[in-house]
């Protein structure tokens, strides 16, 4: 990935600090696609035996391998609540690996009292915002899914993009939401040929489509004016506060 940047002329902004100021080009992306199989994270949001969320998210692995991705589904059982250990459970340590391991992510949570689950929100409460100096999330594409019991409603994926938001993902714009999920899908776990699994195909789709274009270019499109300025040891003091 080239490092080449065009400096800025800074006349007339007084507050600019000219060595960390730059003018975004094309010089900044890779000229190089990557050729490995599209890394690609699943989570889903219940434990239940017949978890809609985790059979939408199986069926989403299958269209993701069909296209030439690699997958790997977090089984989010005996993962401890946040807060409730230091870290070196062996399913944190899993998820932060899998979190590192990713170039896109997809979420799948049910909607539970107009929100997505705690067993959603932990997994992603478990990632901190720094590993060292380096982000686990950022840049890496996301698509947000939701099943329902009753109408079709999109309150948890509108959170799980505030989420990804601040997990300073790329997520994109297609989404989905599966009402009345339990009619949905066959006794085997596989879902029903309907407009909501099409839906999904869509955002799939779309999501390989995205990682393939930013995977090579990620550190370049997150690189941030602000911390620039910073120095490595402010930066990770601010990212790190354990007052929060």
């Amino acid at each position: 990935m080239s490092n080449a940047h065009t400096e800025s002329p800074t006349t007339d902004l007084p507050n600019i600090d000219q060595a960390s100021f730059r003018t975004p080009s094309n010089d900044g992306f890779s000229t190089s696609p990557s050729t490995h199989k599209p890394r690609i994270l699943l989570l889903y949001g219940s434990l239940r035996e017949r978890s809609y969320s985790r059979l939408v998210i199986e069926e989403s692995a299958r269209l993701l391998a069909s296209w030439g991705a690699e997958v790997k589904i977090f089984n989010p059982t005996d993962l401890p609540q946040p807060d409730t250990d230091d870290g070196s459970h062996p399913k944190v340590a899993e998820l932060r690996e899998l979190m590192m391991w990713s170039e896109g992510q997809v979420w799948c949570s049910p909607e539970r009292h107009g929100a997505m689950t705690s067993i959603l929100k932990s997994q992603i409460d478990w990632v901190p915002l720094s590993i060292g100096s380096v982000r686990p999330t950022q840049g890496k594409t996301l698509a947000v899914m939701q099943v329902s019991g009753g109408s079709q409603s999109f309150n948890a994926v509108n959170q799980m993009r505030i989420l990804g938001r601040w997990m300073r993902m790329v997520t994109i714009p297609n989404q989905s939401s599966v009402a009345k999920a339990f009619l949905e899908f066959e006794e085997d776990g596989r879902m029903k040929p309907s407009s909501y699994y099409n839906r999904i195909v869509d955002v799939l789709e779309e999501l390989m489509k995205f990682t393939l274009l930013t995977r090579d270019n990620k550190d370049y499109l997150v690189d941030r004016y602000s911390e620039r300025v910073e120095s490595a040891e402010q930066l990770s003091q601010r990212v790190n506060q354990r007052s929060i």
